[in-house]
């Protein structure tokens, strides 16, 4: 491959990259948000919480990027590419991350709770000192799992003309009649991306021990 098909390569990672990334850190704050709202146990909310989590976790991602995309118009919704993109991915991701914050939730030791009670701590002081951080540390390993899912999952954006990563490979090989050396770079890519979250993971981890200790 020359510079120029590298250059493309870089330009439709970038194009992963942000996207995903954007969904990505909106879905880890939605997810926390349905799964607290689940934990809280209002009856019809909670119900339609379960419905919105089975259908987003069962829905193939290219459906339902392709459900957004071409539904928005019919609601009056002017969606570019992009935002129909981040909203799918966003959707799909959330879903998934409420239920390893629920997980988190539900592991978590009444004790703990009734002894910050008995030294005087609200409810809202406890979970913000106390229980957020330790289900931060239980949840990271699935959390950083289901990010890397989106990423390698995110080459079903291009299904609406998104240039991403994926997209970009298609179009070299197209022109080159030479496969191999684009896919191959192109893997490259997608794993320096996910091995960046693995270390990041790794980092936090370490820190949270340490804090622990």
């Amino acid at each position: 491959m020359n510079g120029q098909a590298w250059l493309l390569l870089l330009d439709g990672a970038w194009t992963t990259l942000w996207i995903s990334g954007t969904a990505i850190a909106i879905g880890v704050v939605l997810g926390l948000g349905v799964a607290l709202l689940r934990m809280a146990r209002i009856p019809f909310l909670d119900q339609l919480l379960v419905v919105y989590v089975s259908l987003a976790r069962a829905t193939p991602l290219v459906t339902l990027v392709l459900f957004i995309f071409l539904s928005a118009p019919t609601l009056g919704l002017n969606l570019d590419r992009n935002t129909a993109a981040i909203l799918a991915l966003t959707l799909n991701t959330a879903a998934f991350n409420a239920e390893v914050w629920r997980a988190a939730f539900l592991s978590f030791s009444r004790e703990q709770r009734e002894a910050a009670l008995a030294c005087g701590m609200t409810d809202r002081l406890f979970f913000r000192r106390i229980m957020l951080p330790q289900m931060v540390t239980t949840s990271l390993p699935g959390l950083v799992n289901e990010m890397s899912f989106i990423i390698k999952s995110s080459p079903a954006i291009a299904v609406i003309g998104i240039v991403d990563l994926t997209r970009v490979t298609n179009r070299i090989t197209a022109v080159t009649y030479e496969p191999l050396p684009p896919i191959l770079a192109a893997g490259l890519l997608y794993m320096l991306i996910v091995g960046v979250l693995i270390k990041l993971q790794a980092i936090a981890e370490r820190k949270a021990n340490r804090l622990a200790m």
